[in-house]
């Protein structure tokens, strides 16, 4: 089992307050730092100091780390030009020594679209199946490189620089039934579904299985993971004080989803879903400045965690 944090930076935290983040988070044993794509908060609350672009930010944190595994959960293809992402995450890749994951999807939030002038096709599954074929072809290209489908066209691209990692681990991820899991069984090396009861989990998992086998795949070879929203204290007080800094309320948050409690209650619910077959977990911590969360996480949980 590996166990990432999984931030959302866009909710009002600056590069500096990442880099905190993802510098404690390597020092507790956590096994990689994830961070969102977006570029608009989301709901109430001061949007200060404004979005910070992912892929702008893990190149800062690849030269500022030294083991932590960096990247996206995920990507939007609205936001990217396939030959250019493979082109950055590739560099972001040396610049970390190989420790860059790339998460794509289809994007969702088409309010920040809107408001920064981003087109946001209606369908999308197309621009994703597409990006994945010339992300992956570029990178494993032994000479120039051609494409041509119906949302891009690439011709004799030098599909240079190379990452530093044989093969960039990439996830796809989501609830859809039938497309989801066919492109992941196609393309990804990790299937994750997130915000999601236990129930469903099964059921995702079992999805993108069958669709491997479809496809003559093994199923053993594809990575499934879980992410989760997590808040994690020693006290019912620290609990109630964590989500109100995030504007939940706590016995609301409890639910059948998340991921609640103290030691006893973490284990649990991580033994569960090893269980239901995941090998990673992304505990997503939405206070950024709540240093104190994520020690009580890696300090006092981690250790007892199923490996």
């Amino acid at each position: 089992m590996e166990y990432c944090v999984f931030t959302e930076p866009q909710q009002g935290f600056w590069y500096g307050e990442q880099l905190d983040f993802a510098q404690t988070a390597e020092r507790l044993g956590f096994d990689g730092f994830f961070r969102s794509d977006h570029y608009l908060r989301m709901g109430p609350g001061d949007p200060q100091p404004g979005p910070t672009d992912a892929w702008t930010t893990l190149a800062g944190l690849a030269r500022e780390t030294t083991r932590i595994r960096l990247g996206t959960l995920v990507s939007s293809v609205t936001y990217r030009v396939p030959g250019i992402l493979a082109i950055q995450v590739a560099q972001v890749d040396e610049m970390s020594g190989g420790r860059i994951e790339l998460g794509l999807g289809t994007g969702w939030f088409e309010d920040e679209h809107r408001a920064y002038g981003i087109p946001f096709p209606p369908r999308r599954f197309g621009l994703l199946e597409e990006q994945l074929e010339i992300v992956t072809g570029l990178w494993e290209a032994a000479g120039p490189y051609s494409f041509h489908g119906k949302h891009y066209d690439l011709t004799d691209a030098p599909a240079l620089p190379k990452p530093m990692q044989r093969k960039v681990p990439v996830i796809v991820g989501g609830g859809g039934p039938t497309r989801t899991p066919a492109i992941a069984a196609r393309f990804a090396t990790e299937f994750n579904i997130g915000f999601q009861p236990e129930a469903v989990i099964a059921e995702k998992f079992a999805g993108v299985r069958e669709a491997c086998e479809r496809i003559g795949r093994d199923p053993e070879t594809l990575k499934l993971s879980v992410a989760l929203p997590t808040l994690a204290g020693r006290t019912e007080a620290d609990l109630a004080r964590r989500a109100a800094a995030i504007g939940q309320d706590l016995d609301a948050f409890r639910g059948e989803v998340n991921i609640t409690g103290g030691i006893d209650e973490i284990v649990a619910k991580v033994r569960r879903l090893q269980d239901l077959g995941a090998e990673r977990v992304y505990f997503q911590l939405m206070d950024m400045r709540d240093l104190d969360q994520l020690e009580y996480l890696g300090s006092a949980v981690l250790p007892l965690l199923p490996r």
